[in-house]
């Protein structure tokens, strides 16, 4: 009996469904639900390990020591490098959903992530060369390319009413990935100590594996997601390039000081954490709040408009970036710290009800499903970009002038920037986007 009941498991993930129709109230009812959410599911695992592949090198940073000979602008390439990456893998994987189907590209794509993962485990030990920690953290990139093709696919599956919440859910999902690799390491330096960072490898690879199996055997490709037309077409969209500047606003916020948080504690209050695993105690609670604050993002987007949402949200983001440069420039931690975390949080719902808006855009257009899903992938490219320019602002403010305030105030116009974006072109006409 299980061996005939494997095998229908098997015949049925490997049918592509055709008729897939989530707007209609009785198809969603009496079988669609079911269907999304379990693709849902297998999709936030898979995205889940993505993002900690990834945000790897965020957390390898704090075992390079001394004897590694490595500065700290040269450990905030080391992080920027897998984010820009990262940003460029995912145009490139949104086609791959629509070429290839949802649940075929959810298996390849977490194999990929094999790659990044033997590599470190290979090359991270003193000694090793500079230039080559470098190409081994741009490969782990791939991790950040996963993103976008489950949030292309996911958006196929749910009604527009559900997509915020259900984007959501997958992205914040996902984006505790980070949260969870930089605990995991926390955890590994407590008891092993920086000298073994190969042990955080050991705990990812099986991990990987259990993904792939999870997506052949429970996820679906859906017929209507092929449209290798629709990122040509959605380039075209002037809308795309507007919703990409407030996602580098809030994604790249919130990728970017995950990335870099742990490595700016160290050099910004170095009496304060002279061991990587105090600062790593804390490297880990910002991207956890923020990653548990995007699904709220996207409820209250759903609810609110997320033009509305988004607005206020950058709002707020200023005045958390406002509290980082105050607590920066009277060296008071405690402030630091609070002003970080509510960025993060800040950055999560901004996720969310950004995110939200893509489909709501497009929702009038007879192609609008096709066109929200390759505006998701080309806003998540952007946004992803936008980590890397966090991490470089960091470097180059340490560089010219030893601390990081400079940043603190790039970071304030830019907020700024979105929201007037954000109002002027969204909440002024169209406030329920």
């Amino acid at each position: 009996m299980s061996t005939e009941v494997s095998t229908a498991v098997r015949v049925r993930a490997a049918t592509r469904i055709d008729d897939w129709r989530p707007e209609d109230p009785v198809f969603w009812a009496e079988k669609g639900a079911a269907i999304a959410r379990r693709n849902l599911v297998v999709s936030v695992f898979t995205e889940h390990i993505g993002f900690s592949l990834w945000s790897l090198w965020s957390v390898l940073v704090l075992f390079l020591g001394p004897e590694y000979h490595i500065d700290p602008a040269g450990k905030f390439v080391l992080t920027a490098v897998p984010t820009l990456v990262g940003s460029a893998m995912r145009l490139p994987y949104t086609l791959a959903v629509t070429r290839f189907g949802g649940r075929n590209w959810t298996v390849l794509s977490a194999l990929i992530l094999l790659v990044p993962s033997l590599l470190a485990a290979a090359v991270v030990r003193p000694g090793v060369s500079y230039s080559t920690l470098v190409a081994v953290a741009a490969v782990a990139g791939f991790g950040g390319g996963n993103f976008a093709s489950s949030m292309t696919n996911i958006n196929a599956f749910y009604p527009a009413r559900l997509k915020g919440w259900a984007l959501g859910i997958n992205a914040g999902g996902g984006n505790l990935g980070v949260a969870a690799i930089q605990l995991v390491g926390l955890c590994i330096l407590a008891a092993a100590r920086a000298g073994h960072p190969r042990i955080l490898l050991v705990v990812y690879i099986p991990l990987i594996v259990i993904g792939a199996v999870c997506a052949a055997l429970f996820m679906d490709n859906l017929t209507p997601a092929r449209a290798t037309k629709a990122l040509r077409a959605a380039c075209r969209e002037s809308e795309t390039w507007w919703v990409s500047l407030l996602y580098i606003g809030t994604f790249g916020s919130f990728i970017g000081f995950s990335f870099a948080f742990g490595q700016v504690l160290q050099v910004q209050f170095q009496a304060d954490f002279a061991t990587p695993v105090r600062a790593a105690y804390l490297t880990f609670l910002g991207p956890l709040l923020g990653s548990l604050a995007r699904p709220l993002g996207g409820l209250l987007a759903d609810r609110r408009g997320g033009a509305r949402v988004t607005c206020w949200n950058f709002l707020a983001m200023a005045g958390g970036a406002a509290i980082v440069l105050i607590a920066s420039t009277t060296k008071s931690l405690s402030l630091y710290v609070l002003g970080f975390v509510l960025l993060f949080v800040l950055s999560g719902i901004g996720n969310g009800s950004t995110y939200k808006m893509i489909p709501a855009l497009f929702r009038d257009r007879t192609d609008g499903g096709r066109l929200a899903g390759a505006v998701i992938g080309i806003a998540g490219a952007a946004g992803a970009f936008g980590g890397v320019l966090v991490n470089l602002a960091f470097r180059q403010s340490f560089l010219s002038t030893g601390s990081a305030n400079a940043a603190y105030i790039a970071f304030i116009a830019f907020y700024g920037l979105c929201l007037v974006v954000t109002w002027l072109r969204y909440l002024r006409r169209r406030p329920m986007v």
